[in-house]
């Protein structure tokens, strides 16, 4: 299986990394990219969007043509032609935080540090996943991104980590796609690499099968 795990861009490939090596020990080729630099000579492809990467995948699925689609712990577009990168809430949020030059901290700053206790395996993981992380801009987040009509009825599948995306869990099942929930928080693929492995595998077989 030729399997696209597009990470979040507000973060990096090593939150990836560890699920990606599992998928390449079975035998599956992987590509771990940045779902604003994905090209086009992917091929047959089963993209894995997580966390923001979601708001993505609609348009890369049509762009691509992708077989199926499974959206670990991500964000989903709502009803509409286009969707904003962050909500309502978030931009406010985000305000309070960038400098005079309207950038904004790295992502895991935006939060209280007790927010982020037990959120990474160890602190040799968090340490590579924070160099990674770039600063962007607050305008990315209120810029808004085009959504293909009739994106929910492409194949597709939606892995959660506990109620952290609880209402993109509500969607996918309103949508009659394959679900499954894992216990964990949104960067379980970094505690559980293979059993997160094994779940994108189950999930894009049973998009298989309903196709």
């Amino acid at each position: 299986m030729n399997l696209v795990l597009l990470h979040s861009p507000l973060v990096g490939p090593t939150t990836w990394s560890p699920v990606a090596e599992c998928l390449r020990d079975t035998g599956h080729h992987v590509q771990v990219l940045d779902p604003r630099r994905v090209p086009d000579a992917t091929g047959p492809a089963v993209l894995v969007p997580h966390s923001n990467a979601g708001l993505y995948a609609p348009g890369l699925a049509d762009r691509l043509d992708a077989i199926a689609t499974v959206y670990v712990d991500a964000a989903l577009p709502g009803e509409g032609t286009d969707t904003s990168l962050a909500p309502p809430a978030l931009v406010d949020h985000l305000r309070t935080l960038m400098d005079p030059d309207g950038m904004l901290p790295p992502w895991s700053r935006w939060w209280p540090a007790e927010d982020l206790v037990g959120l990474f395996p160890d602190d040799v993981t968090r340490a590579a996943v924070e160099r990674e992380q770039p600063r962007l801009p607050l305008a990315y987040f209120t810029r808004r991104l085009p959504v293909p009509a009739g994106w929910g009825a492409r194949p597709s599948a939606y892995l959660a980590f506990g109620d952290t995306y609880a209402d993109e869990l509500a969607q996918a099942r309103g949508l009659g796609w394959p679900v499954e929930v894992m216990a964990g928080r949104h960067l379980h693929q970094l505690h559980e690499p293979a059993a997160v492995a094994d779940a994108i595998l189950r999930l894009a077989a049973a998009v298989a099968e309903k196709r």
